[in-house]
C-alpha cells in the first residue's frame, strides 16, 4: 500500500515515521523549503533557533513516547518555570497563594474567590457538557463578573479575537489538564530541529521519501500532481488546514471535503535577542498595558542563555487578513521594541526577528464535537489529520502526534486487511 503524506509539520512527519516503520511505502511532500511547520527554525550565528516558541510538558503522553522511539527522550532538559502577569503596566508574579493575595489588579474578595475556584475548576468541570457551554458563561458563573471582565476576557480575547467568549468551556478544561501556572517544562537539548531531523532520518532509513519545495494538487481518484509529475497513491493523508486544502484540491475532490467552516487565528511573532534577561518568568500575559503583543515568553528560564544571549518571544494572535499580519516586518520590529522597553525600561535589545503563521489556532464553536469532521473522507482515498480534528485536545505538538497515531492506525488496519495485490482479504 502506497501512501502520500501532504504537509511536513510535526503531524505529517509523525504519520510518515509511523507508516514507514511499519513497512508502508510512504512519500512525504512539503510545499516550503523546510520541514517543521510551526516548528521551523532559522540560522543564527552558528546554530539554529526556532521561529516560534515551544516546550515539552510532562503530561505529553503522545510526544514523549515518540521522542523515545527517536532516541531523544533522555535529551529533554526539564526545568521548573514560573509565570508572571503584566496588567495595566504593573508587573506581578503569578504562581503562589501569596502572589495571588498581592495581585491588586483584582479586589480582595475576587482574589480569594479566584484562588478557591481555580483549585477546584477541574473538579467542577467533571460530568458537565462543557462542549455545549460557552467559556464566558461558565467562567462568569464561577468567578463572577469582575474576574471575567478584568482578567479572563482580555486573556481569551488575545487568543481567539472577537469570538473569545463563545469558545467551548471544554477547551479551557482540557488545557488545565496539560498546564499549570508553576510547572516543569522541557526542551530538547538539540532544539526542535533535532526532532525534525530525527523524524526525517527515521522515515528515509525505513525506505520512505521526503521532498520539500513540493507544492501539490490533490485529485479525487488518489493522485497527487506536482511539477508535471503524477504520484498515484492508495491512501493520501493531508495535514493542511482545511482552507489550504480546498485551494489545492481539484474540482471533484473539493465538494467532498468537510463542510465545517472554522475560523483560524494566525500569529505575528517577534523574537528578541537580548543581552540580559527580562523578568525571569517563562510566560507573562500582557493585559491593557499599551502593547500590541499579548504576552512574553522568555526562553532563558527553560534553556539558559544561548551563545551568551537571552531569547524572548512576544506574540499577537490575529487573522491572516488583518493589517498587522500584512505589515512590514521592520515596522513591527521597531514599534514592538519601543513597546517592550515601555514594559521593561532596561531591555537591552540586540536583534529583532519577526515571523508570521496564518493557521495557528482554530476558533472552535460551541458544540463542535457534534460537527467535528471524520478523519476519512467518504468516497475518496483521502484521510485528514488537521487541527480541526484534534479538539477537544489543546492544539500542540502532543495532540498532533496523537492525531498522527490515530490516522496511522487507520491506514495500517486497512493495509492488514488487503492482499499483496491490493484486494480485500476475504
Amino acid at each position: 500500500m502506497r501512501t502520500v503524506v501532504i504537509g511536513g509539520g510535526i503531524c505529517g512527519l509523525a504519520v510518515a515515521h509511523r507508516l514507514a516503520r511499519a513497512g508502508v511505502e510512504v512519500t512525504l511532500l512539503e510545499a516550503s523549503d523546510q520541514l517543521g511547520g510551526l516548528g521551523t527554525f532559522f540560522p543564527w550565528r552558528d546554530r539554529w533557533v526556532e521561529r516560534f516558541y515551544h516546550c515539552v510538558m510532562p503530561t505529553d503522553e503522545n510526544l514523549l513516547p515518540l521522542l523515545g522511539e527517536l532516541g531523544l527522550r533522555d535529551d529533554v532538559c526539564w526545568e521548573r518555570t514560573s509565570m508572571g502577569m503584566i496588567v495595566d503596566g504593573t508587573h506581578y508574579p503569578f504562581n503562589s497563594a501569596l502572589d495571588l493575595l498581592r495581585f491588586t489588579a483584582l479586589g480582595v474578595v475576587d482574589r480569594v474567590r479566584f484562588g478557591v475556584i481555580s483549585v477546584l475548576l477541574r473538579r467542577l468541570g467533571k460530568g458537565k457538557d462543557l462542549d455545549n457551554l460557552r467559556t464566558e458563561d461558565w467562567l462568569r458563573g464561577l468567578y463572577g463578573d469582575k474576574v471575567w471582565e478584568n482578567l479572563f476576557a482580555p486573556l481569551f480575547g488575545s487568543k481567539f479575537g472577537a469570538a473569545f467568549g463563545d469558545v467551548p468551556a471544554l477547551y479551557l478544561w482540557q488545557r488545565l489538564g496539560r498546564e499549570r501556572n508553576v510547572a516543569v517544562r522541557g526542551y530538547p537539548a538539540g532544539g526542535y530541529k533535532s526532532i525534525i531531523d530525527a523524524l526525517r532520518a527515521s522515515i528515509e532509513s525505513h525506505g520512505g521519501t521526503v521532498r520539500t519545495s513540493a507544492a501539490v494538487r490533490v485529485l479525487r481518484d488518489g493522485e497527487v500532481e506536482l511539477d508535471g509529475e503524477t504520484i498515484r497513491a492508495d491512501r493520501i493523508v493531508s495535514t493542511l488546514p482545511l482552507p489550504a486544502l480546498r485551494q489545492v484540491a481539484d474540482g471533484e475532490l473539493a465538494p467532498l471535503l468537510p463542510s465545517v467552516n472554522l475560523r483560524y487565528q494566525g500569529v505575528v511573532n517577534a523574537l528578541f535577542v537580548l543581552r540580559k534577561p527580562l523578568s525571569g518568568h517563562y510566560w507573562t500575559p500582557v493585559l491593557r498595558s499599551g502593547t500590541e503583543f499579548d504576552g512574553v515568553v522568555e526562553m532563558s528560564p527553560l534553556t539558559g542563555p544561548v551563545d551568551g544571549r537571552h531569547l524572548a518571544y512576544v506574540m499577537r494572535y490575529t487573522g491572516r487578513d488583518s493589517s498587522l499580519f500584512a505589515e512590514d516586518e521592520s515596522a513591527i520590529a521597531a514599534r514592538w521594541t519601543d513597546q517592550l522597553r515601555s514594559l521593561h525600561p532596561g531591555a537591552d535589545v540586540e536583534e529583532v526577528h519577526v515571523f508570521r503563521a496564518p493557521f495557528v489556532e482554530p476558533v472552535y464553536p460551541v458544540g463542535y464535537l457534534a460537527s467535528r469532521p471524520e478523519v476519512e473522507v467518504a468516497g475518496t482515498s483521502l484521510l485528514l489529520a488537521t487541527t480541526a480534528h484534534v479538539y477537544p485536545s489543546v492544539t500542540s505538538w502532543n495532540s498532533s502526534v496523537g492525531l498522527a497515531n490515530r490516522v496511522s492506525e487507520t491506514i495500517l488496519r486497512t493495509a492488514a486487511s488487503m492482499s499483496p495485490d491490493g484486494e480485500p482479504v476475504p
